[in-house]
């Protein structure tokens, strides 16, 4: 009986729960350390990281200053993906479930949704990328192809239908993609590196440009957007890491793994691209950002071929992982009782058709000081908070029913938390106000203490997901501790239930 009014008491409410969000169960959590370096590592090797180092390049840094800016960024935004990934870990919960514990099981629609319209962004942006590369490696085959824009569009649709195809068979066809695509990323680009160092005649031409800047301050105002850009690039997934972590035999395999996979992969293929670049500019004349064009160069067929193949696995992996994963649990949360993974994953593919990813490629300004920075400034105050919430004031205590239930200790107002919304809220107004502003053309005559008050603004900009995520995170504490609410204590016996 009693037994029976236990199980009536924790029921999960359908409309927070289905299989998908559901804890996962010990015989699932099958990821161990090498999954987790081989994730980062396979993330890490794709087109648009290559095309970020190639940038700092172009932006006049040199290849120390261009290593250096990505190494200390992908450190910073290891702190709070390591601090989210622990609660996946722990509870075998995903980043819409977990969010919950802030933001009120309805309030945590909004950062859910806020971090799906990014990755539904990055999945259009990386199907971009990819179709491009399938068309340009169809010219080299086919040189009567190059330049259609109907070749273009249909490779394009053609990569989609591959992404979606991955998408429906589900999580664990992503582990298995990424248990053999990690060596063979490695392999395939060395082997670009070292054709185009021997090209080039060796190492020593690459790698001698100076840096551009000639005072600090001038180094300082690329590098301080430019870090800000790098963190952004990761700041997707330091929110939804759990959606990865719920799956690890035990905290210390996603810790190494990540802490090991994320610098490591990153730096390291930054320096492919940046060496690569510098190569392409002693080879043809002219440097060449987009690895797609340069392997478009390449006549022998054989190269565009494996060429063509390892764009292809580094895309989809990245795609797969990164951009459908969170999104497609994230729309799932909206309505548990309708909407499945696999059916998450297919309304992620068309909205990021529907953002039009070839608009935000179009230039470098938009890529990275519009686009990467931007959405740092709406995903480091989700960040802030989920970080305060979980380790300052609840010291990573969660009660995992009720996470799945209405009226329990996560309602706060009508499933919202006020402190949640009012330190997003802030933290976004004073991250972003100062792009916004000056899109409009408004703030340029307003003044502050007899200071332009914009410029201000956008030197905020500049620094959007620090901003956000310390802002947001100060006020939130602030605001629970004040409140002295209820909601933080825990049920002992549901919790006991759940460790034991």
């Amino acid at each position: 009986m009693d037994s029976d009014l236990r199980a009536g008491e924790f029921t999960p409410d359908p409309r927070l729960y289905n299989d998908d969000l559901a804890p996962t169960m010990p015989a699932q959590r099958t990821w161990n350390t090498y999954n987790y370096f081989a994730l980062w590592f396979s993330m890490c090797m794709e087109v648009t990281t290559y095309m970020l180092a190639s940038s700092l390049i172009a932006a006049g840094m040199s290849w120390k200053q261009a290593i250096g800016t990505i190494l200390l960024g992908n450190v910073i935004v290891l702190i709070p993906m390591l601090l989210n990934a622990h609660a996946g870990a722990k509870y075998g919960i995903p980043f819409p479930v977990f969010v919950r514990a802030s933001f009120g099981p309805l309030g945590a629609n909004l950062p859910a949704i806020l971090r799906a319209i990014v990755a539904c962004g990055w999945f259009g942006i990386q199907t971009w990328i990819g179709g491009q590369a399938i068309a340009a490696m169809v010219g080299v085959l086919w040189p009567r192809t190059a330049g259609v824009p109907m070749v273009t569009w249909l490779c394009f649709l053609g990569f989609w239908l591959i992404n979606m195809a991955v998408v429906w068979r589900g999580v664990e066809s992503i582990r298995f993609l990424q248990s053999f695509s990690a060596p063979f990323m490695a392999i395939m680009s060395l082997a670009l590196l070292f054709y185009m160092l021997h090209r080039a005649g060796g190492l020593g031409p690459v790698l001698s440009a100076p840096s551009q800047f000639k005072t600090t301050r001038a180094f300082l105002k690329v590098f301080v957007p430019s870090l800000t850009a790098m963190v952004g690039y990761w700041a997707t997934l330091s929110l939804n890491i759990p959606d990865f972590t719920r799956y690890a035999k035990n905290q210390e395999s996603q810790l190494v793994g990540q802490a090991i996979g994320l610098p490591l992969g990153m730096v390291l293929y930054s320096m492919l691209g940046i060496a690569v670049t510098s190569a392409s500019a002693v080879v043809f004349g002219h440097a060449i950002w987009s690895p797609v064009t340069l392997l478009s160069m390449f006549r022998n067929p054989w190269i565009a071929l494996l060429g063509l193949v390892a764009l292809l696995v580094s895309t989809l992996n990245v795609n797969i992982a990164a951009n459908v994963v969170s999104p497609s649990n994230d729309i799932s949360n909206l309505a548990p009782r309708v909407i499945s993974f696999r059916t998450g994953g297919m309304i992620t593919g068309f909205l990021g058709l529907a953002m039009m990813p070839w608009k935000i490629m179009a230039t470098y300004g938009n890529y990275i000081f519009g686009w990467l920075v931007g959405y740092s400034g709406l995903l480091g105050p989700v960040a802030g908070i989920m970080v305060t919430d979980y380790f300052f004031v609840r010291h990573t205590k969660l009660d995992s029913y009720s996470l799945y239930r209405r009226g329990g200790i996560y309602e706060y107002k009508r499933g919202i938390n006020p402190a949640a919304i009012v330190a997003l809220s802030i933290g976004v107004a004073l991250a972003l106000s100062g792009k916004i502003l000056s899109y409009y053309g408004i703030g340029e005559r307003v003044f502050v203490f007899g200071h332009q008050l914009l410029p201000i603004l956008l030197g905020f900009y500049d620094y959007a997901w620090f901003v956000g995520f310390f802002l947001s995170g100060a006020i939130y504490y602030l605001m629970m501790f004040r409140a002295q609410v209820s909601e933080v204590r825990l049920v002992p016996a549901a919790t006991d239930a759940l460790e034991g």
